[in-house]
């Protein structure tokens, strides 16, 4: 069974929860597949760290927790400090390069992001959430595709805010693909279970 474990981290007021449930959504309601979220925060809601995990699955996610990320969305210093020795041996890492200093490591595919300085371009810096996910499409279109992600965003975020944060996603994905030369390929190993889990529906 193919299933995808993602921690996203930041702090308070960054949309770290929102950011989780545009994932799980544009998985379950739009990309037809199974989803969880679990969402954490630090002792104070604003300001302090904040997390939340979710877990996409092709079949009933049976064990919402995840173990081992295979993708880790990291929005502050830290969040990465935290949580960056949990990232499995070829896990992907997606940070913003204006607020994290990442050190790659070894086998872990590693890519940075100015969210915060793409989100002040469109006027709004807490739309950098939504920068991030754009990102977060391109660079892992095996999780969900980004039509799903794009009607996640859409029909997730506030009322008269839509054109605004579709611009947002729309930078972070173009980014990507500027600065990577188009979508990321499936890790390792990905491309058959994938394969397996179309033949078995």
């Amino acid at each position: 069974m193919d299933r995808t474990e993602i921690r996203i981290t930041g702090f308070g007021g960054q949309g770290i929860v929102l950011s989780g449930y545009v994932i799980g959504k544009a998985a379950a309601i739009f990309g037809g597949k199974q989803a969880t979220m679990i969402q954490s925060f630090g002792p104070e809601a604003r300001g302090s760290a904040c997390s939340s995990t979710v877990v996409v699955s092709d079949g009933e996610v049976l064990y919402p927790y995840i173990h081992r990320p295979d993708v880790f969305i990291v929005m502050s210093a830290e969040g990465y400090t935290k949580y960056c020795d949990e990232l499995k041996d070829g896990g992907t890492l997606l940070y913003d390069t204006d607020l994290v200093h990442a050190v790659p490591r070894a086998g872990q595919p590693t890519y940075g992001v100015p969210a915060t300085r793409l989100a002040e371009s469109l006027g709004r810096k807490l739309v950098l959430n939504i920068v991030m996910l754009g990102f977060f499409g391109a660079a892992c279109p095996w999780v969900v595709d980004r039509d799903s992600l794009r009607k996640a965003v859409e029909t997730s975020v506030p009322a008269g805010t839509e054109e605004l944060n579709l611009k947002a996603f729309d930078a972070g994905w173009e980014h990507f693909v500027k600065e990577h030369g188009g979508q990321a390929p499936a890790p390792a190993g990905r491309e058959k279970m994938e394969a397996g889990a179309k033949a078995a529906r």
